[in-house]
């Protein structure tokens, strides 16, 4: 992946509300990745849109990345 973008300069985020919006960024960004033609994503976009075990799959991602981010930011914490 060569990209300029510094698109993540810390997990750290001053709430959870942002620790779950980066979470979402990143678990996007991933994707990108993955799939570097946006048109094939947008193509591809249809397939998952009604498809519940993929948007719940889609949905896991997006909770690992964030679980990443609430150790990174001791979210748990007493």
């Amino acid at each position: 992946m060569q990209s300029s973008e510094i698109y993540l300069e810390s997990l750290i985020t001053a709430t959870p509300q942002e620790g779950r919006e980066l979470a979402i960024k990143l678990a996007r960004k991933s994707i990108g990745a993955i799939q570097t033609d946006p048109e094939i994503r947008k193509k591809l976009r249809a397939d998952y849109a009604e498809d519940t075990a993929q948007l719940i799959a889609s949905a896991k991602v997006i909770a690992i990345e964030f679980q990443t981010i609430a150790m990174a930011n001791n979210y748990w914490k007493p």
